[in-house]
Parts: structure tokens; C-alpha cells; sequence
């Protein structure tokens, strides 16, 4: 199924994956303690601007900061729209 929201000019729409549930030796973290999580998949890209040509396209995983974007939830799942510039790497 397509996603229904298409990012305007240099704008990435991101999946950020899920947050750790348990660490390594097995203690599991409550929601309070959870980390943001710094890493996921692009579900949508913009088309650019006449001086900026897109990097990431859809399916790359990609690097970005705690503050990146900006949070919303759309049909039911959670997402960050950030500007191409606030990501780090793809991997």
C-alpha cells in the first residue's frame, strides 16, 4: 500500500525503528527510560529545490539526531518529517 502524504521541497518523511524494550543482559527498560531512537527508514521523499537535489530516496535507513524533525502520527503509525539537512548518514 502507498503511503498517502507526499514531503514537500527538501523534506524526508522517516519510520523511525522501534525503541529498545530490553537491554543486552535482559533487564527490561520501562517507557520512562526509553532513548529516542537515532535510526530508521525513509517512507518518503520530497522532490527538492531548484538548488538542492535529493540524496536519500525511499527505503534507505538512515542516521539523525535526538532533536531531528519534527513527531507525527498518520494512520495510525509514527513518523519524523526533517528537512534532508538534519540527516546524518544512510546506512
Amino acid at each position: 500500500m502507498a503511503l498517502k502524504i507526499q514531503p514537500l521541497s527538501d523534506r524526508v518523511l522517516v519510520e523511525p525503528v522501534a525503541a529498545e524494550t530490553q537491554t543486552a543482559s535482559g533487564i527490561f527498560i520501562p517507557d520512562t527510560a526509553k532513548e529516542k531512537p537515532q535510526k530508521g527508514t525513509v517512507v518518503a521523499v520530497g522532490k527538492g529545490t531548484k538548488d538542492h537535489e535529493m540524496t536519500v530516496k525511499v527505503g534507505d535507513t538512515v542516521l539523525y539526531g535526538r532533536s531531528a524533525g519534527t513527531e507525527l502520527k498518520f494512520e495510525g503509525k509514527d513518523y519524523l518529517i526533517m528537512s534532508e539537512f538534519e540527516i546524518f548518514a544512510i546506512i
